[in-house]
């Protein structure tokens, strides 16, 4: 198990072996001996938490949450492999979400429309289903007693209909799935991080996404802990950088005219011309193929997900 990370005040990250190094972050809380893992990566993530519970000494019979901040695939394609290995665990979603969890059909059906069928098999392979019974829906406000330690839900749409945070009363910080951005830990320069906005499809809604992320800067959260990848600090300045860079995103979608193809092409390449210039301007070092690398499928899903929202607005 690669990039563990102890932060001290009981929670732990480490690496969710998605796609590549430091793209997914699995996030552990850890209080008394009782466990709850935010977010849970691919199913290839299962050996990793495993891992985890080993070094810390601690059974698989110990996990008592597994909560997911939404159901896109990434978060939540190991749900299901996780419920089956931890007896006790009970998964914790938001109430759009349930559903799909204890029948993955349909949300298999939506990711295979993004990504294709070749790479769903290959990089999520079989989506287990979870027993109804063992499901919490988590509505807005709802708190998660983790050994005495509460751990609070907020409804968060904006990336998502069916994304939660959850706000860690103990240690001040908030676990954001992708409503605090995308921030990879290849492009700090001197421990400052570069953080931009995720407008993935289908459900990208600018205004209900800047709300969140105002509600969540309102907290005043100690840190942030993103899925992708994992803590950050001095969250005013990473929020003020995060709601500049989406409203950059919104008006380059909003200058291209047309539908289809061409459009996705030009939006594709101003946006990827923006992101690069902003990266340099961050003082990165790293050349533009080594940080396209590092970016270009969320550049990518970033252009379906503005298309999407354009030709809902547009009524296309």
């Amino acid at each position: 198990m690669s990039d563990w990370r102890d932060y001290g005040n009981g929670i732990i990250a480490f690496d969710a072996g998605y796609v590549r190094p430091l793209l997914a972050a699995i996030h552990m809380v850890v209080e008394q001996g009782r466990v709850a893992f935010i977010d849970t990566g691919s199913r290839d993530a299962l050996p990793n938490a495993l891992a985890a519970l080993l070094r810390l000494g601690l059974p698989t019979t110990a996990v008592d949450y597994v909560i997911l901040t939404h159901i896109h695939l990434d978060h939540a394609g190991g749900a299901g492999s996780m419920m089956a290995a931890f007896p006790n665990a009970r998964l914790i979603v938001h109430p759009r979400g349930a559903r799909h969890m204890a029948e993955p059909s349909k949300l298999v059906s939506g990711v295979t429309a993004v990504y294709g069928a070749d790479y769903v098999a290959k990089v999520y392979g079989e989506i287990l289903p979870i027993p109804a019974e063992r499901i919490v829906e988590a509505p807005d406000g709802h708190v998660i007693d983790l050994a005495g330690r509460s751990l609070r839900c907020l409804d968060t749409p904006g990336h998502a209909r069916h994304h939660i945070c959850i706000v860690d009363q103990a240690s001040g910080g908030i676990f954001t799935g992708d409503m605090f951005g995308l921030s990879y830990r290849e492009l700090d320069v001197d421990g400052r991080p570069f953080i931009f906005p995720t407008t993935t499809p289908t459900q990208f809604e600018p205004g209900e996404m800047r709300a969140s992320i105002r509600r969540l800067l309102d907290l005043q959260p100690e840190a942030v802990y993103l899925t992708h990848y994992s803590r950050l600090t001095d969250v005013p300045q990473r929020g003020a950088e995060l709601l500049r860079r989406l409203d950059a995103l919104i008006a380059l979608a909003e200058a291209e005219v047309g539908v289809g193809e061409q459009r996705h092409a030009r939006l594709k390449q101003v946006m990827t011309d923006y992101l690069l210039a902003q990266v340099h301007e961050h003082g990165c070092t790293l050349d533009e193929a080594s940080v396209l690398d590092c970016l270009g499928t969320d550049i990518e899903l970033n252009t379906q997900g503005l298309c999407v929202w354009l030709d809902t607005r547009n009524g296309n």
